[in-house]
């Protein structure tokens, strides 16, 4: 038996009763297939569910990450007249993953039903993948039809992409580059270890609190071909510290070995990290048309900022796209507040919103110190001018009391 204790993103109890019925119908459902990972760099499949097939197909790229390439995908899928419902992509050591789902722009049915297209398309994603060395797998473009090859959830998907990966789904070394500064979020810390008294294997993660992240370990775990027997999952007292223990064993109900313990390790740490969305997030609301996301990552790369990740939805006639920028030399060099300006200006008639910004952020909680340091200081000033004035009279005496 399996027991969570669950609040909302606002950290509020969940109400809504359309919620808790999906939630308990997804869980009492049976009809749960996974693809099994595979190696192309690009690749087009149906979509997730057998209703939704027959509106739109996926894409899926991984290679090694560049400024400006989710750029030039949208770009390519504009020419070939495809439109994107929906796209996910992250990067992560250098390497990018991503998972988009398009249609026809003029009809708006899946592409998968027409081989000469699919072949086309793939076609031209390989040349702007290996055309500069970001491939290093074929390319093949497959039509699948059996049902355990359709439902796998996006998120998932992009996980396994980049686990399947060499160069982005194992961390190499002993994760101390994953420390952090002193003052900023917690360390990721994960230990894989053997419990020889049980016969289990001991795995333990601990790290800053963030939205899916039960789901990315345990699908990491999971994707390793091993089985959680035990589990606690907590929030430390801190609020921002998450951490997770689990009790594991492989199919065939042994331990792991060490070179599998450490594999293990490295591939949860990978995991983990993938889920930290850092830089500036940016979400672009606006009417859907056809070239709509070409024409924003463009805008984008022209103002010199790169794509860490994005997320883009398509719905009711609506497209709410969210992307995390930074500055192509890394993390450490800030955006300058006019270049969102100059790309809010030049997207137009859609809507440009700033959720979050850590440079505005560190610059907020440095003014606030600077003038909490100003106040210090005057209040120090004006006690010492008070003791200064009256310091001459310390030496007088009381002459005679009336």
């Amino acid at each position: 038996m399996d027991v969570f204790y669950v609040t909302d993103r606002d950290g509020e109890k969940v109400t809504d009763e359309a919620t808790l019925n999906y939630i308990q119908t997804t869980l009492e459902s049976d009809d749960c297939y996974y693809t099994e990972a595979r190696d192309n760099s690009a690749d087009i499949v149906p979509s997730e569910s057998e209703e939704d097939s027959h509106q739109y197909s996926s894409i899926e790229l991984t290679g090694t990450d560049r400024p400006g390439l989710l750029s030039e995908v949208c770009a390519v899928l504009s020419d070939v007249r495809c439109a994107v419902v929906s796209a996910d992509l992250w990067t992560c050591n250098t390497r990018v993953a991503a998972v988009v789902q398009v249609a026809d722009a003029a009809t708006g049915v899946a592409i998968s039903a027409d081989p000469a297209r699919v072949a086309e398309i793939s076609r031209r994603l390989a040349h702007l993948l290996r055309s500069r060395s970001w491939c290093h797998a074929t390319v093949a473009a497959s039509v699948a039809e059996e049902p355990s090859l359709v439902a796998m959830h996006k998120e998932r998907r992009l996980h396994q992409l980049m686990a399947a990966d060499p160069e982005s789904g194992v961390i190499e070394g002993d994760g101390a580059y994953l420390q952090p500064a002193p003052g900023t979020t917690p360390a990721t810390v994960v230990e894989v270890t053997d419990c020889a008294q049980r016969g289990y294997t001991f795995v333990v993660v601990r790290c800053r609190d963030v939205p899916k992240l039960l789901f990315d370990t345990v699908c990491t775990i999971t994707d390793a071909q091993y089985v959680v027997y035990h589990g606690n999952v907590s929030t430390e007292p801190d609020g921002v510290t998450a951490y997770q223990e689990y009790y594991v064993r492989n199919k065939a109900g042994l331990a792991a070995t060490e070179p599998e313990r450490l594999l293990l390790k490295r591939q949860l740490e990978a995991a983990v990290e993938r889920r930290f969305a850092d830089g500036i997030e940016l979400e672009v609301r606006s009417g859907d048309r056809a070239g709509l996301l070409s024409d924003v990552t463009r805008i984008i790369r022209e103002n010199g900022l790169t794509i860490l990740r994005a997320g883009v939805k398509s719905q009711g006639g609506e497209a709410v796209d969210t992307f995390y920028v930074s500055d192509p030399m890394g993390l450490d060099y800030p955006v300058e507040p006019r270049t969102i300006d100059t790309i809010r200006a030049q997207i137009g008639e859609a809507t440009l919103r700033v959720k979050k910004n850590p440079f505005a952020d560190a610059d907020q909680q440095q003014q606030q110190h600077d003038a909490a340091a100003s106040v210090v200081g005057a209040i120090a000033f004006i006690l010492g001018s008070v003791y200064k004035f009256y310091r001459p009279f310390q030496s007088l005496a009381l002459v005679k009391l009336y």
